[in-house]
Parts: C-alpha cells; structure tokens; sequence
C-alpha cells in the first residue's frame, strides 16, 4: 500500500468518525432532555393522599352532625306547622302567635342551611389551597432530588366523557405522551403524606 493509499484511507476513517460524533451530539440532547422531565397527575396526588382522605372523612363526620341538627329543626318546623293549620284559629291570638312560631323557625333553619353551606364552602377552599401548596413543595424537592429541570401535570382523562366536559378536557390535557419521562406521583403523594405543617 502506498502512502497516497495510506493517506486517503485516514481522511476517510477521520471523517466517519467526525460524522458519527456529530450523529451522536445531535441525538443525545434529545435522550437526556427526555430523563431530566418529570410528570405528576395533581388528580392522582389528590387521590392517593392519606391527609387528603383524612380531610374527607372528618368533613363528612361534621356534614353528617350538622345534617341531623337540620333535620330536627325541620321535624320541629313540620309540628309547628300542623299546629299552625289544624290546631289554632285563624284570626286569634293564637293562631298570630303561632305563626310567628312558624316564621322564626323557617328563617332559623333557612340562616342555618346557608351559613353550613357557606363554611363549607370556605373549609374546602382552604384545605385545597394548602393542599395544593404542599403538593408544589414536594414536587419541587422530589425533583431536584432525582435531579429534574422540569415538571410537567399529566392526569390522563377518564373516559367516557361528560358531553359538557369534552372540550374544556382536550383543551387543558396538554402532555399526550410522556415516554421516557419520570412518574413523580407517587414521591410526591409520599411527602404530602409525611409533612408535618399539612394538617386536616
């Protein structure tokens, strides 16, 4: 072999290899990229969470207490109110002093229903708010513990879909695939679970 041969056959490996580094610089941004993403399905966080069941259970317990105090004023209501048409005579003393019985106990059990539904109202909207916060912490320490740059929410819809539902889902479904990505639920459901400022 002559050294023109010599010579060529080096430029011609020298350039296969440049290629093949270039190949390679170009395909692992892709590869990395992929495992540095994480995905946690809020849905699923919310689900798993023994706090969160926690919560559910004690407001049914005081749902259920206040229920049985409405129903006893409503029973007592039903018995004023047959008295108020079967007992006294329209027209009497009696009979005013009985339907005033009869409005004092409607406005009370109507105040009483509005103002459950607005604590109501109000205790969930805080413990989802500082349920919400815990899961953002949590889903900041996990990943920088697995060494993540990035989170996405994936919570996969749930079929068949409510008609009234179907475009407000496609629209905020954003992440449709997420292979080779990192499922952080879990930890993040974990966390939650041991943090001691969270608290039903």
């Amino acid at each position: 072999m002559n050294r023109k041969t010599v010579t060529a056959s080096i430029l011609v490996c020298a350039a296969a290899l440049f290629v093949a580094m270039q190949y390679g610089h170009a395909a692992s941004p892709t590869t990395t990229l992929s495992s540095k993403i994480g995905l946690v399905s809020i849905r699923d966080v919310f689900g798993g969470s023994k706090k969160h069941a926690l919560y559910q259970a004690q407001t049914a317990k005081r749902v259920a207490q206040m229920r049985a105090q409405l129903d006893e004023w409503t029973k007592q209501l039903d018995t004023e109110e047959n008295d108020l048409k079967n007992t006294v005579k329209p027209g009497t003393a009696d009979y005013v002093k009985q339907f005033q019985v009869v409005l004092e106990l409607r406005s009370k059990l109507q105040n009483q229903q509005e103002l459950i539904k607005q604590q109501r109202m109000a205790e969930d909207k805080k413990w989802f708010e500082d349920l919400y916060q815990e899961t953002l912490k949590a889903i900041e320490t996990v990943a920088k513990d697995r060494g993540l740059d990035l989170v996405l929410e994936r919570t996969e819809p749930k079929f068949p879909i409510a008609s009234e539902e179907v475009w407000s889902t496609v629209s905020t479904n954003k992440v449709l695939y997420g292979g080779g990505c990192v499922d952080l639920t879990n930890d993040v459901i974990a966390r939650i679970d041991a943090s001691a400022t969270l608290k039903p």
